[in-house]
């Protein structure tokens, strides 16, 4: 019996050990992301670092927040600590990088991918519907980069473009809850939904996939101003 409670504990922190892991690269990217906006606009190292840290916890708060529990980075300041070196290595490297807008899109990938899996993962823990947690999914990973590119004046905020973005974090969190329904071991459930997320994200920036638009009526149901 105390053989099962000690394997069932070793289990659980190394599932724990997983997610951290995950969560604090997670962070590390979507705030390098948020750096390279930053680096665009030319902006001061302090707004580097405020832009960056509020791109790589900023769905994770909202998520938090909605779910009601204490945002994690309060409680462990190892995350601002992340995103704050992650944004000042930035600030020095960004002028290496020979497109510094092919370095944004790809690192914003890996975050989406990423932050679908661990939103999921923390809603599902909390005992959220699947639905639910598919959502927070999208949030974690769509909301950071939402408030980067508002905060930076993008006239096209990524989320918004025509390329497939919320769609790769809804498949990335929706991959992740079937393979923990399927009770796989953690680091499968993880590297899957993960995988399924970057992986459609990764082919709307190669391939240029994209979902169907909305297109006016024909000029006749329009109305008399011209305008629908």
């Amino acid at each position: 019996m105390l053989a099962d409670t000690l394997l069932s504990l070793d289990q659980s922190l190394a599932v724990a050990r997983v997610i951290t892991l995950v969560d604090m690269t997670a962070v590390a990217v979507f705030a390098i992301s948020g750096a390279l906006v930053a680096a665009r606009r030319e902006m001061d190292l302090l707004s580097f670092v405020f832009v960056g840290t509020v791109t790589g916890i900023g769905g994770g708060t909202l998520r938090d927040l909605i779910l009601g529990v204490r945002p994690v980075w309060v409680t462990q300041p190892d995350y601002l600590v992340i995103c704050i070196v992650a944004s000042v290595t930035t600030f020095w490297a960004a002028r290496l990088l020979s497109s510094r807008y092919r370095a944004l899109v790809w690192m914003d990938a890996v975050g989406v991918g990423m932050y679908a899996v661990t939103g999921a993962q923390k809603a599902a823990a909390l005992g959220a519907a699947p639905v639910v947690s598919v959502l927070m999914g999208v949030m974690t990973a769509a909301f950071g980069g939402l408030m980067r590119d508002i905060m930076c004046g993008e006239k096209s905020p990524l989320l918004f473009n025509r390329e497939v973005y919320a769609t790769a974090a809804i498949l990335g969190a929706s991959v992740y809850l079937v393979l923990r329904a399927l009770d796989l071991p953690v680091e499968i459930q993880a590297a899957g939904g993960f995988c399924a997320g970057f992986g459609l994200r990764a082919g709307a920036i190669v391939f240029g996939w994209g979902l169907p638009t909305y297109r006016r009526p024909a000029r006749p149901l329009d109305g008399p101003d011209g305008r629908d």
